[in-house]
């Protein structure tokens, strides 16, 4: 079957896409995609049986039926099939990448734009090549405007994604130490990002350009089309707990409820990228307000005991440096920070491991309390220290935390808001 036929399909379908056969199949197309650990091939026949009208294979040993199509690759079959859903529909594609602050500039600007265009945007962080696919996938036909966050964390998916979803306008929120294990080093990073901006720049694309990070304004010198922005065109009334500014220029104020100095570019990001879409000031203004932060991204929650930052969906040395700046503003009471493991840091991990505690000790916190190996083996600092969260809820049953600021951080998987019950 060959992707005009299949696209046929799926539009007949009313763009109904499965790769999980755990999930309800009414009609659509099911997926057989491959992972580390299982294979979709094997769950073919039972996703026909469940209701998928048509399955893409690329492992078929039964009969020729109508509703097989089997390809080369099921993956590579759902990236043709995206793109042809945008060669068709042709939104506007604004691409997100960077290390820090693609999901919040992302909601952001979709927060703004989706009063003034018909918009999708990428549901969570599906970013890589199988969320991406998905995301172009679940579009409605008449959108005007896709916002698409991409996701790196080894060499040649920014390209891979690029190539799908072929962006016509994009930004690279910030260059930082992401995914070290997967790309070396930091020079290993700006490689893999830049690509955003050598797409844009052979394809006639703008590109947004963060002029407070030295790193991305020096790439952006070679591009042709670009609109630069910075924090220093702002006015900054407050960072937390909410952050208030004015735009010096147009003399705009903006408030919104996320805290601290990194969150203020991801604002001036998005005021940027909705001007050039045509947002007026108070447009602007007015969408960045209604974000309100949720998914346990720079959360602000206030408990019987304690006021607490929580902001564990990800963390690198980067974004952990930013939480632990943000949280020092607000001493109005005892300040605890309690910081779990960063993944995916390779050879760099314990040295940066030890950069996070040196730099949270400075800040002299009235509590300081680390989770996870990577911290253990760090020494020398006068810390509490778990080598997993089960000894650290046994801890804070004994030793409960009461009127204090609390910084909650930690890599996804070390899943830090599982003692929110405790705080």
């Amino acid at each position: 079957m060959n992707v005009d036929n299949l696209y046929q399909h799926y539009i007949n379908c009313g763009q109904k896409v499965y790769t999980d056969t755990r999930k309800p199949l009414v009609g659509g197309i099911f997926f057989a995609l491959k992972g580390p650990g299982f294979n979709g091939n094997d769950y073919a026949l039972n996703a026909y049986e469940q209701g998928a009208s048509l399955v893409v294979v690329d492992e078929w040993s039964g009969h020729t039926e109508d509703w097989v199509c089997v390809s080369n690759s099921v993956l590579e079959t759902m990236h043709q099939l995206s793109t042809y859903h945008l060669d068709q529909t042709k939104p506007q594609v604004l691409a997100i990448g960077g290390s820090n602050g693609k999901t919040t500039t992302k909601e952001l600007c979709f927060s703004v734009l989706k009063n003034q265009f018909v918009v999708h945007a990428t549901p969570g962080n599906w970013n890589n090549h199988i969320g991406l696919p998905l995301t172009i996938l679940s579009m409605p036909c008449n959108t005007e405007i896709l916002i698409l966050e991409l996701g790196t964390n080894q060499p040649g998916d920014m390209e891979m994604l690029c190539q799908i979803s072929k962006p016509q306008t994009g930004i690279l929120t910030n260059i930082g130490k992401e995914h070290l294990e997967g790309f070396g080093s930091i020079e290993g990073v700006i490689k893999e990002e830049s690509y955003l901006f050598d797409y844009l720049n052979k394809n006639n694309g703008t590109a947004f350009i963060n002029e407070d990070d030295p790193i991305i304004a020096n790439m952006s010198k070679r591009l042709e089309q670009k609109c630069s922005f910075t924090i220093k065109d702002y006015q900054m009334i407050r960072l937390v707990p909410e952050i208030e500014l004015v735009h010096i220029p147009t003399q705009q104020t903006y408030s919104s409820k996320l805290s601290g100095l990194h969150n203020v570019s991801n604002m001036a990001a998005t005021a940027s990228i909705c001007r050039f879409f045509g947002c007026n000031e108070d447009d602007i203004a007015i969408g960045i307000r209604a974000f309100i932060p949720q998914n346990m991204r720079s959360q602000w929650i206030d408990t019987a005991n304690n006021r607490i930052f929580l902001d564990t969906y990800n963390a690198n040395p980067d974004s952990m440096m930013a939480s632990i700046q943000t949280v020092q503003y607000m001493r109005d009471k005892p300040l605890a920070l309690i910081l779990g493991d960063m993944f995916e840091l390779g050879d760099h991990s314990s040295y940066e491991h030890q950069q996070i505690l040196l730099e949270a000790t400075k800040l002299k916190p009235e509590l300081l309390i680390t989770v996870g190996q990577h911290f253990y083996n760090v020494r020398g600092h006068h810390h509490l220290s778990f080598i997993n969260l089960t000894d650290l809820i046994a801890y804070l049953r004994l030793n409960p935390i009461q009127h204090h600021t609390v910084l909650v951080k930690g890599s996804r998987g070390m899943k830090m808001e599982d003692i929110l019950f405790l705080l």
